[in-house]
């Protein structure tokens, strides 16, 4: 094929020479390459221009023009192919493709959606959205990302889940992060913002009325499947999964917990809003500062719907119930209402449980996520109890005899509980001279006794007098010294063999 440059000297010896075949003499070519470029110059075309050839595809390009507009451009060549096949196509599918990369590329252009620069203003917008967090301890997260529109200021926190609670916590964290809260609310048609669709007007969630209420913001939707309608957060989203997920691109380590996701969410925090933005040349964190002034004031407390899921403390069990697991408050809350949410995940993960009252929402209770079966219990919230254990009888007097009985000390309260479980039988009776015993030698001597019969097993009758009668010490001691001995004496002996001594009659 003849360059730019040869042509033009073909073109210049032509007219020069006016002949076919002496230009092709002085340019070494054929006399029909130069009279093809002489007549497309006469004919208005290019220099150099491919003339036309007919394609096998050009009979059949109506009904390929048909199908891309039926698909909206989402037809695939091998499909097309296929159906064209069935109506006597002979070409292949490589010519297949061509023409309809060529249709594909010609609808688009009439299709094409023109986006206009939005001019923001500060303090209007604030936009979030959701992305897939890391896993720790084999439990999935999720990462809130918000994005300020006018100063681009963003924000990313690691959540647990996306229900109402979580998502409502988040964003009285991030208004707070901000300093206030701007006057529009942009987010997804979940169903903790929208119910339903009815004749393409979205439904509000009341919970998410009320908050909006309380914070003094307006929540909208954007239309569904059209993200571009929230284009920064979705790539706040894509810039925060690039540096906080562990990737093979970032090279970042697995979280060990969720406490060190929420740290690498604050250094990722401080970093991109620290730095210079490539759209407004300036630092999203200074310009905050100036947007700070556009934003209005929230209140000082949270509102309840961010403290979890309301439950109600029973009248006389400090427990509350909470995803199939039981959870202590403390004692004063009997009857009160109290809000429980969870916080974390995997080893780290915590229920939070907290009473909003006169003085305003306060943190009474955290615990570690327990199991079905196996409430967390902490001990201070049960003040004045003791754990009942079967077997663990309260001794207690019911009529005199049990009285006298129980007042001779702990001994009797022993032998009492050993007997009855021993199946003794008379103890009324027992206890009785017990009591009379106790009269007699004394209500010390009588305890040990009863002590050492219950220690022993022995219950039965006259086994306490035969104890008590052994348990009596002598009171005459010997003791040797200096002068006396212990060892026994021989005088004994010096009357052996001796007439014993008249005994005489006493006179009457």
């Amino acid at each position: 094929m003849k360059h730019d440059g040869e042509i033009m000297e073909i073109l210049a010896a032509y007219d020069l020479t006016g002949s076919l075949r002496a230009t092709a003499e002085l340019t070494g070519c054929s006399h029909h390459t130069v009279a093809r470029h002489v007549a497309a110059r006469d004919a208005g075309r290019p220099i150099a221009e491919p003339a036309p050839r007919p394609r096998v595809t050009d009979t059949y390009l109506p009904k390929i023009e048909e199908w891309v507009e039926a698909s909206k451009g989402r037809i695939r060549a091998d499909k097309a192919h296929a159906k064209l096949l069935a109506m006597g196509y002979a070409g292949s599918e490589r010519s297949t493709r061509r023409a309809i990369a060529q249709v594909k590329a010609a609808w688009r252009l009439g299709h094409t959606r023109v986006h206009r620069p939005w001019i923001t203003e500060p303090g209007m917008w604030l936009q979030y959205d959701f992305g897939d967090g890391p896993r720790i301890g084999g439990v999935k997260t999720i990462l809130f990302v918000a994005w300020l529109a006018f100063s681009r200021f963003r924000i990313v926190i690691p959540l647990r889940d996306r229900t109402a609670p979580s998502v409502f916590a988040a964003l009285d964290r991030c208004f707070r992060i901000l300093g206030g809260a701007p006057t529009y609310v942009l987010t997804d048609n979940e169903k903790t913002v929208t119910t339903a669709h009815v004749a393409g007007v979205p439904v509000r969630n009341q919970q998410t009325l009320d908050f909006a209420r309380h914070y003094g913001v307006t929540v909208l939707t954007c239309q569904p499947a059209d993200p571009a309608t929230k284009g920064g957060v979705e790539a706040s989203v894509k810039l925060a999964k690039a540096d906080i997920v562990p990737k093979e691109t970032n090279l970042r380590a697995d979280y060990g917990s969720f406490t060190a996701l929420e740290a690498a969410c604050e250094a990722f925090m401080d970093e991109v809003n620290n730095r210079e933005h490539r759209t407004i040349r300036r630092k999203p964190a200074a310009v905050l500062a100036e947007e700070q002034l556009r934003l209005h004031r929230i209140p000082e407390t949270a509102h309840t719907v961010a403290f979890g899921v309301a439950r109600t403390v029973p009248e006389n069990t400090p427990m509350v119930t909470f995803e199939n697991a039981q959870y202590s408050v403390p004692a004063h809350l009997l009857g009160a209402r109290v809000f429980v949410r969870s916080h974390g995940t995997g080893p780290d993960e915590q229920v939070i449980i907290v009473h909003h009252g006169s003085a305003g929402p306060v943190e009474v209770a955290r615990h570690h996520r327990a199991r079905p079966g196996s409430p967390a219990i902490i001990e201070e919230h049960f003040p004045g109890t003791r754990t009942r254990i079967p077997g663990d009888y309260a001794v207690k007097a019911r009529n005199a005899g049990e009285a006298e009985f129980l007042a001779i000390g702990e001994g009797a309260r022993t032998w009492l509980v050993e007997a009855a479980g021993t199946g003794t039988a008379r103890m009324n009776v027992k206890m009785a001279e017990a009591v009379t015993l106790a009269k007699i030698a004394g209500a010390e001597a009588v305890d040990r006794a009863l002590g050492d019969a219950a220690l022993h097993g022995r219950f039965a009758h006259g086994d306490l007098a035969s104890i008590l009668n052994a348990n009596i010490r002598r009171t005459t001691t010997h003791a040797a010294d200096e002068t006396r001995s212990l060892t026994q004496g021989t005088s004994a002996w010096a009357g052996l063999g001796t007439e014993p001594a008249p005994v005489k009659e006493q006179n009457r």
